[in-house]
């Protein structure tokens, strides 16, 4: 079991030479960084909405490589390997991380289309980070089709957006995880006291583990059933249009007043 968290990044990336090059790139490169912290001046500054910077990046993309580990120990195999346009897990970690990573720098520019601006953002900022990475990466991992995974990625975290592949679905159901309390505290401590600040309030933490029944199981603890509100507006309608729907299973627990779990989750 783990606690969805900053730490995850470093855990799942540990040992793996690619994968550590690669966060060392995008975490250090100066237009990222900006890009995310411009996202939060207008997410967080100006329209009081949850973290969507620095921080959030690196949870998600922690969180999307700890799902793709889960994935990935049941069975299901990663899109780009089964439809050969890369032919290594390495590579295919890189398009979930690198996609979870970038996935909110469209906010940058506006919230709204914000999945979409980001896409297309991520093409100059993804040719100079892939490029660095061409001696590491398989000779037949062309960036380019690397490139169009990610910015699919990046994409489909639209609630609205089906995604097409496994690697963008685990990116999309990441990205929703990342629900904990101290995510809401910035906007509403600037006065925002409406559903979704005080939902995410109420939810203490979020853990994965192997399901009972299914590959992953997501367990919700919250100080009362106001953090349904996350599960019912933000996370499920993620899952729902993702391709992992079927080997997710969400537990919600009431931790105020003792701990007692609310009925399991099926998407």
């Amino acid at each position: 079991m783990v606690v969805v968290g900053p730490h995850l990044i470093e855990k799942n990336i540990r040992n793996n030479k690619l994968l550590e090059t690669a966060w060392k790139l995008i975490s250090n490169d100066r237009e990222v960084q900006s890009l995310l912290r411009m996202a939060n001046v207008n997410a967080v500054e100006r329209l009081l909405y949850n973290d969507h910077g620095p921080m959030h990046a690196t949870i998600v993309a922690g969180t999307a490589l700890e799902l793709y580990e889960l994935l990935h120990r049941h069975g299901l195999r990663a899109s780009s390997i089964i439809h050969k346009v890369v032919d290594s897990e390495d590579c295919a970690k890189l398009i979930v991380m690198y996609g979870a990573y970038l996935h909110d720098i469209g906010n940058s520019v506006h919230r709204d289309n914000h999945e979409f601006i980001g896409a297309i953002l991520a093409v100059p900022i993804l040719d100079r980070l892939l490029s660095e990475l061409e001696s590491l990466i398989d000779r037949r991992c062309d960036k380019f089709k690397v490139r169009s995974e990610i910015q699919q990625a990046i994409y489909a975290t639209s609630m609205t957006v089906q995604a097409l592949t496994i690697e963008a679905s685990i990116v999309k159901v990441a990205d929703a995880l990342d629900m904990a309390e101290g995510r809401a505290r910035l906007p509403y401590s600037k006065g925002k006291e409406d559903i979704h600040a005080l939902s995410a309030l109420s939810i203490k933490r979020v853990e994965l583990v192997e399901g009972d029944e299914r590959a992953v199981k997501i367990i919700v603890h919250m100080e009362d059933k106001a953090g349904m509100f996350q599960i019912e507006k933000v996370l499920l309608p993620k899952i729902r249009t993702s391709l992992i729907g079927e080997y997710i299973e969400i537990a919600p627990i009431i931790i105020n007043n003792g701990s007692f779990k609310l009925k399991t989750i099926y998407p």
